[in-house]
């Protein structure tokens, strides 16, 4: 049993930071339906890479769901949305704002249905503000939300973080908001309206580079892969490859200077203390620079390692899926699905003792469980004939997940991409 074990969401967001947010609740023991229009989540054809018909992107963000196809311009589809809606505790989505209004369905109707449901709206840019109408794409909102000012090198371009970090970090926040609402319900027997953006999460993300302008009112440079207020903590160049050196305080660099065979760094009062070392950085980076590309990469980690100096290699993704460490937290998983075999998946790196995540559910092929789900809420499956519903979980580590969630036995049976 989950953490979460009988919440129930309806789950209308695809793409990224919805399907995110959504998935860490189902990791934790939520009943999860992803709702999707007749074509599906977009990310279902963003590929190559595929997985049989799944695409790696749709893999990441959706197991443990059951898919069901409902065409929200169709007058029945709404009706059986409005049902099980009743019976919900959660309903996200990320519609541009005012889709679900256009469509009867926005948090002023469906409170009016259930005043106990949570309704988390994720966009790109918030329900308010002169930016609420603009689409919000995630390279759009680092561009806008002050992240690429930040990245790239000094004298280079600016660049984008590899991983949509917008989105992630806004389905962060939605689920955190998800879980705060849930609490308070606990106490108050009421839901509420969750506006989760994009920008703010992005703005949120700046952390100290934003209080550095706001304490000193002087626009942050770009470090490339140094640091703005500890040196040295950056990448270096050894005898056969970079590697990155974190030195987090005065203590770490006195024993990084007897290390690698320089202790006059230690003794030279322009590196004595961080801020020394901040105002003479480049003397210091050339220094250790011309002491750091004498060896290899391997030999500088194990000695830094060995005397308690935050140090790393930078892996690719096959050495770090190959790594012992991540086979030992458990980060590299597959999920059965009773056609498409062992899926990959990344793991949770949420470790609970007592309610431990579970993977019951492949990432489901569309409308694939969407008879069980209709089933669970006490709708009969025939009412949406012809939608594109039918695929059922028949493996038995899916369906024995659904029964001990739902305490059943029974058998199964156009919105643009932007935010």
């Amino acid at each position: 049993m989950g953490s979460l074990d009988g919440v129930r969401i309806l789950d209308l967001s695809r793409v990224l930071a919805g399907p995110f947010a959504t998935m860490i609740l189902a990791d934790l023991g939520a009943d999860v339906v992803k709702i999707e229009p007749p074509h599906g989540d977009e990310t279902r054809a963003w590929g190559p890479p595929f997985w049989g018909e799944l695409s790696a992107y749709f893999l990441t963000v959706n197991r443990n769901k059951r898919s069901l196809v409902l065409d929200l311009k169709d007058a029945e589809a709404r009706a059986v949305f409005l049902e099980m809606v009743q019976k919900a505790d959660v309903v996200v989505e990320n519609f541009k704002p005012g889709t679900m209004q256009r469509f009867g369905l926005d948090y002023a109707v469906l409170e009016r249905h259930n005043p106990r449901l949570i309704y988390a709206a994720i966009s790109g840019f918030g329900q308010n503000g002169p930016y609420a109408k603009l689409p919000g794409y995630d390279f759009i909102i680092q561009a806008m939300g002050g992240m690429m000012a930040v990245t790239g090198e000094p004298d280079g371009a600016p660049m984008k973080v590899g991983a949509a970090i917008a989105d992630l970090a806004a389905g962060f926040y939605a689920a955190i908001g998800i879980l705060a609402a849930l609490r308070e319900r606990d106490q108050s027997g009421r839901g509420q309206f969750i506006d989760i953006s994009l920008f703010d999460a992005e703005v949120a993300l700046l952390a100290n580079t934003a209080l550095n302008y706001l304490v000193s009112g002087e626009r942050p440079k770009r470090y490339g892969n140094a640091h703005p207020n500890i040196v040295p903590y950056q990448v270096f160049q050894a005898q056969d490859g970079p590697f990155v050196v974190a030195v987090g305080n005065d203590r770490q660099f006195q024993t990084l200077c007897q290390v690698i065979g320089a202790p006059e760094l230690a003794l030279d009062a322009r590196f004595a203390t961080n801020a020394d070392r901040l105002a003479h950085r480049e003397a210091l980076i050339a220094r250790l620079s011309a002491v750091f590309a004498a060896r290899p990469v391997r030999e500088w980690v194990e000695r830094l390692r060995a005397a308690g100096v935050p140090v790393g290699a930078i892996w690719s993704h096959d050495v770090l899926f190959d790594d012992p460490h991540v086979a030992a937290r458990e980060m590299k998983r597959t999920i059965r699905h009773p056609e498409l075999g062992d899926v990959p998946q990344l793991g949770s790196p949420l470790k609970l003792s007592r309610t431990p995540v579970e993977f019951r559910l492949a990432p489901p092929r569309l409308g694939e469980g969407a008879q069980e789900a209709l089933l669970s809420y006490g709708i009969d499956p025939s009412r949406l004939a012809g939608q594109g519903n039918g695929r059922a979980y028949d493996g038995a580590v899916q369906h024995e997940g659904f029964a001990r969630r739902t305490g059943t036995t029974e058998p199964e049976g156009a919105i643009p991409p932007e935010h």
